[in-house]
């Protein structure tokens, strides 16, 4: 059996050898964002503060994506990042590295940089400068796939940028590598049927993650999802969401589910900078970030009234939480009856 295989497999699989063996890439996998100081640099001291309080609040990993803002670091930050990622992560979950490019010679060093480095997969969106027919999308996530032993999540992240993948290209690279090999994030509206096609052309072998930063959480669960992959600044609201799906539990999951929806509504509204913008602000006000410092260029800020929504909402979305975490009420029962 293959180290992917075992790293894929449910939980309810136990081995003796388990301590040695990858960690399951499965559950709320929050995708990290990159903090900068005020000279522009990587803040890596809030980077570790931003994965231990990830860990604290019950991510089953962490992983690097577009809200990293990676397409906006340079190449030797990027290699470094992978680096980091692994050694802050100390082995308490998944680790997921991005390496997505414009060329696939750019991938391929990325993606052999995250196995290098100890990650347990990696995650790659198709290049973006151009709209490639689909035998040049499939050529370009083969050579991935080939370079490296690790699991590859193809990602289509048409939701931000660059156009959706065939549903043909998922299928035939599940045939040609295999579901232990191949793992998918697939971002293209309408993301729940996608999801459902997805399932049944692929008779339920294709193991796949949603990333619409929870506003689309439920509606996946229920169509068969093995993890989530959202944004860090909501996470305390995410993880228990998550855990009440699994649980069968509908009144706490949609109790948590309204205000993390009309937050992520607010993000919607200007694409990834919309995103990026509440998101650092978000993590800068829970004291996770010195800054919420974004790189430049990018097309939209928050204005004043949409801050004031997001902080009316972060309260709502607070209640929640804690309501969650209160102990059951008991009834008293007097005697006499």
């Amino acid at each position: 059996m293959s180290s992917a295989t075992v790293a894929l497999l449910p939980s309810r699989f136990s081995f003796a050898c388990e301590p040695t063996m990858p960690p399951l890439i499965a559950g709320v996998l929050p995708i990290v964002h990159t903090p900068f100081t005020t000279a522009d640099d990587i803040d890596y001291a809030s980077f570790q503060k931003q994965i231990d309080w990830a860990y604290s609040v019950g991510a089953d990993g962490i992983c690097t994506g577009m809200v990293s803002e990676t397409l906006r670091l340079t190449y030797d930050e990027r290699q470094e990042l992978a680096g980091r990622l692994v050694e802050l992560n100390a082995g308490r979950g998944a680790v997921i590295v991005s390496v997505g490019a414009e060329s696939t010679g750019q991938a391929v060093v990325y993606a052999r940089r995250a196995e290098e480095a100890g990650a347990t997969s990696v995650m790659a969106i198709a290049p973006i400068s151009t709209a490639l027919p689909d035998a040049a999308v499939q050529a370009y996530y083969e050579a991935i796939a080939d370079a490296i032993s690790l699991p590859i999540i193809v990602q289509d992240a048409s939701s931000y940028v660059g156009k959706a993948l065939s549903i043909d290209v998922y299928v035939r690279l599940l045939d040609k590598f295999g579901p232990e090999k191949i793992l998918f994030k697939p971002e293209a509206a309408p993301i729940g049927p996608n999801l459902s096609l997805l399932r049944d052309r692929t008779g339920g072998r294709a193991r796949v993650y949603e990333g619409s930063g929870g506003i689309l959480l439920i509606d996946s669960f229920r169509r068969g999802i093995a993890g989530t992959m959202p944004g860090m600044e909501f996470l305390d609201g995410i993880v228990p969401l998550w855990r009440a799906l699994q649980r069968g539990d509908d009144e706490s999951a949609y109790r948590l589910y309204f205000p993390i929806c009309a937050l992520v509504a607010l993000q919607l509204q200007a694409g990834l900078d919309g995103f990026l913008a509440i998101e650092k602000y978000v993590l800068h006000k829970r004291g996770l970030f010195a800054t919420d410092r974004r790189r430049e260029p990018y097309a939209w800020s928050l204005d004043e009234e949409t801050r004031r929504e997001v902080d009316r909402l972060m309260e709502r979305l607070a209640s929640a939480i804690a309501r969650g975490q209160r102990p059951p009420e008991h009834a008293s029962h007097s005697g006499g009856r």
